[in-house]
């Protein structure tokens, strides 16, 4: 289970040995030195090599995050303040007044959503136009909820209960002239609620035809013989404490909201990305939108002022700097920390951060430094983890990465580990074949990494195997492979670089513009775009700048690849 606002440690795409590894130590690291919180991540598929490495220390593979684009789950309040559509006005701005809000999503009961209600809602309802004297005083309400809202005494009650539709009358002038304006209204009487004084000539006629209900107000007294006839004419008779006009308007406050709501509402989906929703809270648009999910249930609320508040995703990068190489969205949040040992690229971030950068070999190397220098001692499982790492990364120190330190980092954590580096290193690099347990579209994007030289953009993928017998027998499908990669992803060219772990030799498979493809100065081997790189096993150190030297001189001679793959793009992974 994912601790509250994890920070998530997370490698590149396609992620390699290095990259998982550096993931796992990093965030174990951290919380060696009390900092919680911290989960490994992954944004790829594993491949049997790292499954050999996890299954070996008994690790499970890191939270895989497909993207972590901010989203309306992320910003959203999931305990709104909410009004039941068969609530009163009075209920509503009470709510109002205690949360200082202008927006309640309105429910039925069954915790549906089915529409808002603002202030403004109930401005207008309180405030009704002049041009609809009627409207100003009708409510919709029962007997019992008026009493509520005045905070009454019942004097007789009848259907108390019952919601009805009922006109406020104030009895203000003479009996007679009251009766000859209501005549002219055509309102009847057992829909009418009188709010009266003492006027016993008025509370007596008022029974007399039958009202629904007398309301007195002041609390003043009410003769005995009126609470009779009203008991004996079905009338109910309410006590109010308060004076006439506040009387009134307490009796308006008391009428339900369902006819106030906005049901025309569009509601947000949970997992719809922020950088969408913006789009909808335009200048006009309401200052909150509800959230809803399967049947329409409510889950929560999204306002303009959620969408000011820090993003709470945080991540860690380890073994890349790059937007580009990062899990999508990484550019949307909090980037607190990276830790790698390649060239920089170009990023920006709108604070200060801790980035840890040295030319070694491997991610893990860095990492298992940083316990050393803290004086912490890595279990026998991390130790082995970190080792996995910086064997795959250096190739057992083979690689022209590996440095001295890379040596010197191996030796410190074969102390702790109950392997020893050399027996490691037979456990990874005769995992398996990732071109034997993969179908070639996977194999060509296993460690795919896409580059720019002026603005021309290709591609370079890696695998390891023991040998290259595997290849030759897939070679044909895997051309098919890659010349649909270098399409789909519209490059001038792309490669697939295949090393063989014995010999520290490379072959060659690249598919792309003819005119790169004959200026590649690699003996061809079998046919025209595979080669022989004898001695190539670093892409990074050894391969890109060939190919970017390449692509250089194309230029100095006014040579380009085919204008079709050309495109601009964010700037490239280095390694």
């Amino acid at each position: 289970m994912l601790p509250a606002n994890p920070i998530y440690v997370i490698g590149h795409r396609n992620p390699d040995s290095d990259s998982i590894c550096s993931a796992i130590a990093y965030a174990a690291f951290k919380e060696a030195r009390g900092e919680s919180g911290y989960v490994p991540a992954r944004c790829g598929n594993s491949n049997a090599r790292i499954d050999a490495i996890l299954e070996r220390f008994r690790t499970p593979l890191p939270y895989y995050l497909s993207d972590v684009y901010p989203r309306v789950r992320d910003m959203m309040s999931y305990e709104p303040i909410v009004v039941n559509e068969s609530s009163t006005c009075a209920a509503a701005l009470k709510l109002i007044d205690q949360h200082g809000i202008t927006y309640l999503p309105v429910i039925d009961d069954r915790q549906r959503a089915v529409g808002s209600l603002t202030l403004a809602h109930l401005g207008h309802f309180f405030i009704p136009r002049l041009d609809e004297p009627r409207a100003m005083r009708q409510v919709r309400t029962s007997l019992a909820r008026i009493v509520q809202s005045l905070q009454g005494s019942v004097l007789h009650h009848r259907d108390e209960n019952r919601i009805e539709d009922l006109y406020v009358r104030i009895a203000a002038m003479d009996v007679n002239t009251f009766w000859n304006i209501s005549l002219q209204e055509n309102i009847p009487a057992d829909k009418s609620l009188i709010i009266v004084g003492d006027r016993r000539d008025i509370q007596q006629r008022s029974i007399e035809l039958g009202v629904r209900a007398l309301i007195i107000s002041g609390s003043l007294p009410v003769d005995p013989a009126i609470v009779a006839l009203a008991k004996a004419r079905g009338a109910s008779v309410i006590s109010s404490p308060h004076d006439t006009a506040t009387t009134a308007w307490f009796v308006r406050t008391a009428s339900t909201v369902e006819r106030l709501v906005d049901r025309k509402f569009s509601a947000l989906n949970a997992d719809s990305r922020i950088a969408d929703i913006r789009r909808k809270f335009s200048q006009y648009s309401p200052h909150a939108m509800m959230v809803t999910g399967e049947d329409n249930l409510l889950q929560g609320i999204l306002t303009k002022s959620d969408l000011l508040k820090p993003v709470p995703t945080r991540l860690v990068l380890v073994d890349h700097n790059e937007i580009t190489q990062a899990v999508p969205g990484a550019e949307e949040v909090v980037i607190k920390e990276i830790i790698d040992h390649h060239r920089l690229g170009p990023m920006t971030t709108p604070q200060p951060i801790l980035f840890v950068n040295e030319p070694v070999g491997s991610t893990c190397t860095i990492i298992a430094d940083q316990y050393r220098r803290h004086g912490l001692k890595p279990s026998a499982s991390l130790a082995g983890i970190m080792m996995s790492g910086l064997i795959s990364d250096t190739l057992l120190l083979q690689s022209p990465t590996s440095t001295p330190k890379d040596a010197d980092v191996l030796n410190w954590l074969q102390t702790f580990a109950d392997i020893k580096s050399s027996d490691l290193a037979q456990i990874i690099f005769s995992s398996g074949s990732v071109i034997l347990a993969s179908p070639a579209d996977k194999v060509v994007r296993s460690d795919f990494k896409i580059y720019a030289e002026d603005e021309i953009r290709f591609s370079v993928s890696q695998v390891e195997e023991l040998g290259f017998d595997n290849f030759w027998q897939h070679a044909p499908v895997l051309a098919d492979a890659l010349a649909n990669l270098r399409h789909g992803e519209k490059l001038a060219f792309a490669a697939l670089l295949i090393t063989d772990i014995n010999t520290q030799n490379s072959l060659m498979l690249v598919k792309g513009d003819p005119e790169l493809i004959r200026r590649i100065s690699y003996a061809h081997v079998r046919q025209d775009e595979i080669f022989d790189l004898p001695g190539v096993v670093s892409r990074k150190k050894q391969l890109i700048p060939y190919l970017t030297d390449l692509l250089k001189a194309m230029h100095s001679d006014g040579v380009e690849p085919a204008a079709a793959s050309r495109g601009r793009s964010s700037p490239p992974f280095n390694g």
